[in-house]
């Protein structure tokens, strides 16, 4: 039944590289994610449209994985992260994952108007084949001299053509960016446009989960920004990094955009604006586009000034230039880790960030044979490849320092854990109904427990207290800001925070005899919403991981009990965010240096976490009535025993707690890692490489070859994250199969569609038949 059934979500925080033209491969490869997680909508939903083609493959996929894993599996991609070419990518699958709109439209896009012809402006392109004469000598340098670059970075069969698009380029204006910048624009409103109006479905996120969409940008002139020192006090320096990010809570009513049209046609345009290739994008462009589609733009300013503060706090925004946001960030890891942190959770949970990176054989700007580096390859290797090219070693350090964090921390807390439940037994083992509990028992039980815990601590207690209500001001004054950002920054309402609750006893936290004060315990109770999403992610992984099935435990008991736990999680968090207060509460926001009680008043009212308590209290006993009775002792030893873990390793581990115990995992996708069909990496595959990395945006063939080979790697890399989530894994026979069986899929689902090759799908197809047979 389905209620016995393990879940879990295979949840993807996508990071998309720039690649120049081989966004057409990465546009592949995402709209086989989209394919993938529109599948398992379907296996979560069976009142969706029925499954064809691909989609029809990884549905059974997930079929499998429940009836010989006995795992519920659910794909949700709920961070995508991206630069240059993967930021665009990126922009429309977050469209798409927020609305429930189809990509086919934006394949559309890539393969027809992705071309030089179709990019140049018209008042770039040369009237005949006699203008610039003076240029001749150039157009023969560089294309029909022995050894010329075209001939030692294309192949022979596009080498014509890439000699007459080439030739266009260098006789279309110079000094000028030759492609038009409105034109880009117009481009990418047109696919949005093609989106909106093809049929759509649900979205492919749970009702209310957040999708986060993070685009980097490059401020070519700079804004200031200002650092804090011992003397000066304060300096400014010029900051050219921008990040522009989206986050909209799923919904299947109203309005489902991920926001306005205009900001993500802004955010495509800009992260995409190649130097030199496109005019760096002004803020005019996009008013233009609006106003000559006859469209409005709500929200304008108030999107301009969250991301671009200081140019707007100095009425600079009308001169504002973005260009690529490779040329300082091209893998951003960064931003997606930076909203990691407060996803809600309905059940286990299974994170990756995946990165896709066409070509990870970053030799192909060294000079080969001893020769020096020519002019273009200079050219081309310091805009399209050097800057592309920093490593990732530094992130995924970051990522390797915090699953080893977490496994300390579940150290720590596996050798607390007898003498914790031992305590916890001595303070309950012979209360009368403890095997009875109800919701005004188990209430009472965790005030008894809180409070134990605390006496016990001695004078460790403080400490903790302090670290915690650190942590709490802190995140109480992110809260005020992100409600009412122009009302002063969060330093500075955090120290007002500080002042108040010092006027009003919170200066002492602990008591005489032990334990808390009386005004702590109020302050806690009424505003500590971590230690609460702490406590339960604890009972989440005790159930999920440590609590083996045997010892007469029931596993329905337990996926119930679980269920429970999620779903209090997944309250408690709702009431995390400025969105999660409501409406008004910006108002009481704006004042808060100036009546900070006031708004500590109106959070502690909205949020309401001591009536939420006793509604987690009827929930968790709810689930406490299935179980039997070892069960029901393990979850009560848990959740009561969770204050003496709490005042343990708080301090520890600087305020952050027990966030999550699991570590974070990294996946790449990538031509290199998927050979099912044909091995060689990148070179093997991929045309668009040539010309360096702008070879596709010269020839409709290598656009329409990389993007199948886009597709049939992203599904050979999706089959093996999701059947990597499943731990006991899947028979390699049996994965080689839906692999094959996938290809197949997409190679019928192209067959009449892709022609500018002649044969291109019948040759793959019969690779993949060579391969498996």
């Amino acid at each position: 039944m389905l209620h016995l059934m393990r879940q879990k979500e295979l949840r993807i925080a996508l990071v998309c590289y720039g690649g120049i033209s081989l966004a057409v491969y990465m546009h592949g490869v995402t709209k086989e994610l989209w394919h993938a997680t529109r599948a398992s909508r379907a296996f979560h939903r069976p009142e969706s449209p029925t499954s064809v083609g691909v989609e029809a493959v990884y549905l059974r996929l997930f079929e499998e994985i429940e009836l010989t894993r006995d795992l519920r599996l659910r794909l949700l991609a709920d961070i995508v992260s991206g630069a240059s070419a993967g930021g665009i990518n990126g922009v429309f699958l977050a469209q798409a994952i927020a609305t429930g709109q189809s990509l086919e439209p934006l394949t559309a896009m890539w393969l027809e108007r992705a071309d030089i012809d179709v990019l140049l402006d018209p008042d770039a392109k040369p009237v005949s084949r006699f203008a610039k004469f003076w240029a001749q000598p150039l157009v023969w340098f560089i294309l029909k001299r022995p050894g010329n670059v075209v001939t030692s970075t294309v192949a022979p069969e596009t080498r014509a053509e890439v000699r007459r698009k080439v030739s266009r380029l260098i006789r279309a204006r110079w000094f000028a960016p030759p492609f038009s910048g409105i034109g880009f624009s117009r481009m990418i409103a047109d696919a949005l446009d093609a989106m909106k109006a093809a049929p759509e479905g649900d979205p492919l996120l749970p009702e209310g989960h957040p999708i986060d969409l993070l685009v980097t940008a490059t401020d070519f002139n700079g804004h200031l920004e200002e650092l804090r020192l011992n003397s000066p006090a304060t300096v400014v320096e010029s900051e050219h990094r921008l990040s522009i990010a989206f986050r909209r809570a799923t919904s299947r009513n109203g309005d489902r955009d991920l926001a306005p049209c205009p900001e993500l046609v802004l955010a495509a345009r800009s992260t995409a604006s190649f130097p030199g290739a496109f005019p760096p994008l002004a803020v005019d462009e996009i008013d233009r586009l609006v106003s000559e589609r006859g469209a409005s733009w709500p929200g304008r300013d108030r999107f301009l000034e969250r991301i671009m503060p200081s140019h707007w706090k100095r009425g600079e925004i009308q001169g504002v230039a973005l260009v690529d946001g490779a040329v300082l960030v091209n893998r951003p890891f960064a931003q997606a880790i930076g909203v990691l942190r407060d996803r809600p959770a309905r059940r286990e949970v299974d994170r990756r960030f995946v990165y896709i990176d066409p070509s990870p054989d970053h030799m192909r700007i060294v000079p080969r044979g001893g020769r020096t580096v020519g002019f273009f390859s200079a050219i081309f290797g310091s805009l399209s490849s050097i800057p592309r090219e920093q490593p990732i070693r530094d992130n995924l350090e970051s990522l390797e320092r915090q699953s080893r964090q977490r496994a300390r921390l579940r150290a720590i807390v596996d050798a607390l854990r007898p003498e914790i439940e031992e305590t916890v037994e001595g303070l309950f083992g012979r209360t009368l109904f403890f095997d009875s509990p109800n919701a005004r028992r188990l209430t009472a039980w965790r005030n008894k427990a809180q409070q134990a815990a605390a006496e016990r601590a001695g004078f460790a207690f403080h400490g903790y207290a302090q670290t915690k209500l650190a942590g709490i001001v802190s995140d109480l004054a992110e809260l005020i800001h992100e409600a009412a950002p122009r009302a002063a920054p969060a330093d500075k309402i955090e120290t007002a925070l500080w002042t108040h609750l010092a006027e009003n006893g919170m200066d002492r936290l602990s008591a005489m005899r032990g334990g808390a004060t009386e005004q702590a315990i109020v302050f806690f109770r009424t505003h500590d919403l971590a230690f609460r999403i702490r406590r339960l992610k604890l009972l989440a992984r005790r159930l999920t991981h440590d609590w083996d099935i045997g010892e007469s435990i029931d596993p329905a008991a337990r996926e119930a009990a679980r269920d429970a736990v999620y779903r209090a999680q997944a309250l408690y968090q709702g009431r995390e965010t400025a969105e999660g207060l409501g409406p008004g509460f910006a108002e009481t926001a704006s004042v808060a240096t100036v009546d900070p009680g006031a708004a500590l008043a109106a959070i502690a009212s909205r949020r309401d976490l001591v009536g939420l308590d006793i509604q987690v209290d009827a929930m968790l006993v709810a689930a406490l009535d299935a179980m039997d009775k070892p069960l029901r002792r393990r979850f009560l030893h848990a959740y009561l025993g969770f204050p003496f873990y709490d005042i343990a390793t708080l301090p520890l581990l600087q305020g952050e707690g027990m966030g999550e115990f699991d570590p974070v995992k990294v996946d790449r996708i990538s031509p290199d890692d998927a050979t099912s069909i044909r091995k060689g990496g990148t070179f093997a595959c991929l045309r668009g490489v040539e010309f360096f990395n702008f070879g596709a945006f010269f020839s409709r063939a290598y656009r329409e070859n990389d993007y199948l080979w886009g597709r049939l790697h992203g599904a050979e890399r999706m089959i093996d994250l999701m059947a990597s989530t499943a731990e006991t894994p899947l028979p390699d026979q049996l994965i080689r199969t839906f692999k094959r069986d996938a290809f197949l899929a997409i190679l019928d689902e192209e067959q009449g569609k892709l022609l500018a090759e002649p044969g291109l799908v019948d040759t793959v197809r019969k690779e993949v038949h060579a391969s498996f047979a």
